[in-house]
Order: structure tokens, then C-alpha cells, then sequence
């Protein structure tokens, strides 16, 4: 293992190196018809397989349609879209084994459904309701399952990169047969917290796989403005990392690389960066709106690539799908989700008494006071409060 920068004697006058020849291309099986391209290896993907990821990317699609009117009805105080890099996150998480740890950033929901996680569930959460497994102390979007092996999502910026290094750490001292993989976009890869998570699994060898989707803006920041490098991936060498860079919108190039990512963390215990190149279709959230910062001609020629209908177009060439089988559960994803919904704002909120508990054995005297101040104070004012 090289352990020291290389410090042989220069031969010729003083060279410098800024990065601007370091150009990585990225992989492409799919054509946008659905064509695989000439020479192109098409990964081992059943039919069982593939259908139940397109599967999931059309429900993430129909559950973005909806709850993001449910928000601008009033009847949802904030959520955030996945539409247009469904490829990316559908691609990685279905390469990956169900011991492994997923950590998320916030536009992965796709990785819960994949898991296995119900239309129930998403709405008690985005209600914040009684059944909401985090007991309503999460913002929308904010998903978690112990039971799926998926972090809880937290807002602040690419904070899970550096617990994603730690988490493999442990994982690879435990011996696991596992490894852990992590979501962020291209936005949080300008935070601290990427530098020392990439450093970190790099110099211990962690068995961790980054995902970075690189969708053209952090919020209003466009990638011009971020940073001078080409993307994302020329920084995985720099750090010693493998890398490998891939057509976000499309699920054969996103599956295959993400396969090989997790044979090389959990194989050769070491650390991997993909970066998906995509795009956001939607808004960065329903706080936000694009058209102050991008024209709707850039958003068009992102629509002509949609990975789902990319995918759907291939599926369709291999006699594994047809329009009506889409028809029809589109229709049938939109009924479930539309009755989850209406059920999910009708339950009863989480007892009060739940906002002090699970962090400690013993709720400490402090909070219990503090607790008891609020109840007071509610029980003054019981027309200030709804609970």
C-alpha cells in the first residue's frame, strides 16, 4: 500500500496539475427507445426483478404527483419529490442486500419502497400521526425504519456521509457479510462532512458505497457555480477511492455499476463513490420554485431522457410489459394512495408525553419539569393548541 506521496526527483521543469485533464466518462447501456447500444453488456436482471423496480419507480412517481398536491392544498405542510432521478436511487438500492444499512439523504424514498415499505407508512409519517413510527417528531419526508435497515433521514446537510464511514467501520469490524451504503447530492458533497466521511473509509478501508446524484442544482446553485472540477468523481481518486461515473437515467448502467460497487465493498473491504448524473425534474422542494433560476427549455430536454420511460421502453422490447399493464397500475396506485391518504390525516396524533421519551432509560428530572411547564401552559391556553 502506497502510505507516502510520491517524491522521486523531478526530471524536467516544474509541472503543475489542476484537475482540467481529468475527464471521466460515464457508463450508458440504454438508449432513450429502449435499445441496448452496440457493444454494451446488459447486467443479469430478471424479469421478476426488473419489473418490480420499474414497479416502484412508477409508484414513487404517482406518490410525488399526489402528496405534492396534497401540499399545495393545504392539507401537508412540506414534501420533497424524487421526479426525474428515480433511475438513480431504484438502480443502487436494488443491487444492494437487505442487511445492509441505508442512509439517505431526503429525495431517496424509493429506497424505503423497494424494502418493502407501505403505503400506510409513508402517509402516517408525512402526517406525523399516532402509527408514524417516529412518533411524530420528524418533519415530512423525514423516513426511518429499523426493521428495513434505513436511517432516519435528518435536515441537516450530508451529516449521514460521515455515520455512513463510521457505520461501515463497525460493520467490518464485526465481520459482517453487510456493507452501507450512501445517498447525497452533488450540493452536499460541498459540505465539510464529505471531505472527512470520503477520507475516513478511505484510510480504513470501510466497506461503504457513496452515491452522489449529481441533478444540476443544489436548490437555486447550479453546478457551474459549485465547483470548477468535472463533477463529483474525479475526487474518489483523489482520496483513493474507486469510482465510477453512470448515466443517472439509466437503470441498466445505474444497476451494473452499483452490483460491482457492493461486490467491491463487502469483497475487497474498501470504499466506492458513484456518481449518477440526473436530473430534477420537480422543484428542490414545495418551499421552492424553479423558474427563478432555470428556463423551461433546460427542463425539456431533461424530460426527453425520464429514466421511467426509458425504462418502460426497454421492458416493452423485452415482451415483459405493455401499455396496459402500465395503465392499469398507474390506476391502481393512485386509488391505493389516494385512500392511505385520507385515512392517514383522520388519525389521532402521538401522545404529548412522547416528546420526552427514548432518548434516555429514565426521563431526567429537567425534561420532566420542563414537561410539566407545557402542560400547565396548555391547560391555560387549551384553545392555543390542538392536541
Amino acid at each position: 500500500m502506497k502510505i507516502a506521496p510520491n517524491l522521486s526527483p523531478a526530471k524536467k521543469a516544474p509541472k503543475f496539475e489542476d484537475g482540467s485533464s481529468l475527464r471521466i466518462p460515464s457508463l450508458q447501456i440504454l438508449n432513450q427507445d429502449g435499445s441496448v447500444i452496440a457493444g454494451a453488456t446488459v447486467p443479469d436482471l430478471s424479469r421478476a426483478q426488473a419489473t418490480k423496480i420499474y414497479s416502484d419507480m412508477l409508484y414513487i412517481r404517482m406518490l410525488d404527483e399526489r402528496m405534492q398536491s396534497a401540499q399545495r392544498q393545504g392539507r401537508l405542510s412540506f414534501y420533497m419529490t424524487c421526479t426525474g432521478e428515480e433511475a438513480s436511487v431504484a438502480g443502487t438500492i436494488a443491487a444492494f442486500q437487505p442487511q445492509d444499512m441505508a442512509m439517505a439523504q431526503y429525495r431517496e424514498h424509493l429506497v424505503l419502497r423497494y424494502r418493502g415499505f407501505t403505503t400506510a407508512q409513508f402517509m402516517n409519517q408525512l402526517f406525523g400521526n399516532l402509527d408514524d413510527l417516529g412518533k411524530g417528531r420528524q418533519m415530512p419526508v423525514h423516513y426511518g425504519s429499523r426493521e428495513l435497515n434505513i436511517m432516519t433521514i435528518s435536515s441537516p446537510l450530508a451529516t449521514q456521509i460521515p455515520q455512513a464511514s463510521g457505520y461501515a467501520y463497525g460493520q467490518k469490524l464485526k465481520g459482517k457479510d453487510a456493507c452501507t451504503l450512501c445517498y447525497f447530492g452533488e450540493g452536499a458533497a460541498s459540505e465539510g462532512d464529505f471531505h472527512a466521511g470520503l477520507n475516513m473509509a478511505a484510510v480504513l478501508n470501510c466497506p461503504v458505497v457513496f452515491v452522489v446524484r449529481n441533478n444540476g442544482y443544489a436548490i437555486s446553485t447550479s453546478c457551474a457555480e459549485q465547483f470548477a472540477t468535472d463533477g463529483i468523481a474525479p475526487r474518489g481518486p483523489g482520496y483513493g477511492i474507486k469510482t465510477i461515473r453512470v448515466d443517472g437515467n439509466d437503470i441498466l448502467a445505474v444497476y451494473a455499476a452499483s452490483v460491482e460497487a457492493r461486490r467491491i465493498a463487502t469483497q475487497e473491504q474498501r470504499p466506492v463513490l458513484i456518481e449518477t448524473m440526473s436530473y430534477r425534474l420537480g422543484a428542490h422542494s414545495t418551499s421552492d420554485d424553479p423558474s427563478g433560476y432555470r428556463s423551461k427549455q433546460e427542463e425539456q430536454i431533461w424530460r426527453d431522457k425520464d429514466p421511467i420511460q426509458r425504462m418502460k421502453n426497454w421492458l416493452i422490447a423485452q415482451c415483459w410489459w405493455t401499455e396496459e399493464s402500465d395503465t392499469d397500475l398507474q390506476k391502481s396506485y393512485r386509488t391505493e394512495i389516494l385512500a392511505e391518504l385520507k385515512l392517514a390525516e383522520q388519525r389521532d396524533k402521538p401522545p404529548l408525553g412522547d416528546l420526552i421519551t427514548d432518548v434516555y432509560k429514565s426521563v431526567p428530572t429537567h425534561l420532566l419539569e420542563q414537561f410539566q411547564e407545557l402542560e400547565t401552559h396548555i391547560a391555560k391556553y387549551p384553545d392555543h393548541y390542538s392536541v
